[in-house]
């Protein structure tokens, strides 16, 4: 065609080209552009761009075929093919199976642009592993297998008359790694470098021993009394150093903060006392019905939680006599009582019988954070300062020790020994042992929290030796 033709046609074609390269054929009733491409002495038709022809493509030779493993005996081939289905979509996974197929005739669906039909519920979707569903190569390592936790305790000691009374709180250890124990009339100091037993006192005939508790700093102890007494101990020495009054009847728990010490009572008040003034209360708090039997200070010292026989929960502050926080979902005794280490304001309490739960306050807002049934009368709360995990030991009906994740509160380890309620818990200074007491007239070593340092799994072999042994 020359160039004058060229113009006639309106159309810019090649030298060379025929305005004949160019037909429409009728076939049923639509038309179809026929590009015939055979051969270049034949007609041929113009496009905008070049797409090859797969079934002539010799793609074997640069390996772009996947080659047929071979299957043995019992392999897993028809797997292999549903899941390449689900990844790739159906027309991948009927493809020939290996061997059938020739490498000259590759799967039609190579390069080939397609929607993806899978369906948003298959487990194998592409969707799954997008950017935003959260799925990354750790979630593909093995799980951490979790921490065994020791079933035995390594240690047990015998502690004769040591009171099955649920509103008493005779078990606490010092940070300077010593034991007090509260059995009758006495109170007993056991040293757990040594082993050694020391009598601290005796308050005779007519009194007995109701609570004890260390000071933070382990070198003096208070001791609340059957007659309303709280009487100051130096440990090492073993001398008194100040009897105090105020309460009517048994002071049953008590709590040092940096300065001072709170006793609760069965004549339901709450009483501050400070050993640097002569006067023996600098405070009274009163807002339980019944019988006050839990009592702790917050780590910061800001705030004191206090529990009662009236199913309360109270949280009290340094500038007020009146409770700042009523909480009343309990629907029995409140005497386990924990603060946590690891958040500021975080409270956990445990109810008695009835009530058998473990609840998690802010005390910023009062709100109720979680609550879990334990299936038992809750004695006795300790959070770990080692790791965020809770014990709690238990009364009725069965007398365990459990070990808790926070704030999944999945259970880590439960623990069983006692043959009567777990009233009396402590924890060493090092936060890796607690030990345990019940009407049993038994106190158990048990090693269920790692190291602050080293988070490994706690070996059964502990510093002390398995065995039994007397407290006194």
């Amino acid at each position: 065609m020359d160039s004058s033709e060229r113009r006639k046609s309106g159309l810019n074609l090649p030298a060379g080209m025929s305005g004949t390269s160019l037909r429409l054929e009728t076939f049923s009733g639509s038309y179809r552009a026929i590009s015939n491409l055979s051969s270049p002495s034949k007609s041929t038709s113009c496009s905008d761009r070049f797409i090859p022809c797969r079934s002539s493509s010799r793609l074997h030779t640069f390996g772009l075929i996947e080659k047929a493993s071979p299957v043995k005996e019992g392999g897993n081939e028809a797997y292999f093919r549903l899941l390449k289905q689900e990844l790739f979509g159906s027309d991948f996974g009927s493809s020939s199976p290996a061997g059938q197929g020739s490498p000259m005739s590759p799967s039609k669906n190579m390069l080939r642009f397609k929607t993806d039909h899978s369906g948003p519920n298959s487990p194998y979707s592409p969707s799954l592993f997008g950017p935003d569903s959260g799925f990354s190569n750790e979630a593909s390592t093995p799980p951490k297998p979790p921490r065994k936790v020791p079933k035995t305790p390594h240690k047990v000691l015998d502690a004769p008359s040591l009171q099955d009374d649920f509103y008493l709180n005779l078990v606490d250890w010092s940070s300077q790694n010593v034991l007090a124990v509260g059995l009758g009339t006495c109170v007993y100091l056991w040293t757990a470098s040594t082993s050694k037993v020391t009598k601290l006192c005796d308050l005779g005939p007519s009194d007995s021993v109701c609570s004890v508790q260390w000071t933070r700093e382990g070198s003096y102890i208070s001791i609340g009394t059957h007659l309303g007494q709280v009487q100051v101990w130096d440990g090492t020495q073993c001398k008194k150093v100040r009897t105090m009054g105020g309460h009517q009847t048994r002071t049953g728990v008590l709590a040092w903060s940096s300065r001072i010490l709170s006793s609760g009572s069965r004549d339901r008040n709450i009483l501050q006392h400070d050993l640097r003034v002569s006067t023996d209360v600098v405070s009274k708090l009163v807002g339980h019905k019944s019988e006050v039997c839990g009592l702790k200070w917050s780590h910061d010292d800001r705030e004191l939680a206090s529990g009662g026989n009236d199913n309360q929960l109270l949280v009290w502050n340094q500038h007020s006599q009146q409770p700042v926080l009523k909480l009343t979902e309990h629907t029995a005794a409140v005497k386990a009582i924990a603060w946590s280490p690891h958040q500021s304001g975080l409270l956990a309490s445990g109810g008695g019988t009835a009530d058998r739960c473990i609840r998690f306050w802010s005390t910023t807002n009062g709100n109720q954070l979680n609550h879990v049934d334990t299936g038992s009368q809750v004695c006795n709360l300790g959070w770990s300062k080692n790791v965020n995990e809770i014990v709690s030991t238990h009364g009725y009906s069965q007398n365990q020790i459990m070990v808790w994740k926070y704030p999944s509160m999945a259970k880590v380890a439960t623990l069983t020994g006692h043959s009567l309620r777990v009233l009396y818990l402590a924890m060493s200074p090092d936060g890796q042992t607690i030990v345990t007491g019940a009407g049993d007239e038994t106190l158990r070593f048990w090693n269920v929290f790692p190291s602050m340092k080293a988070p490994a799994p706690v070996k059964d072999a502990g510093v002390w030796s398995l065995g039994r042994t007397h407290i006194r």
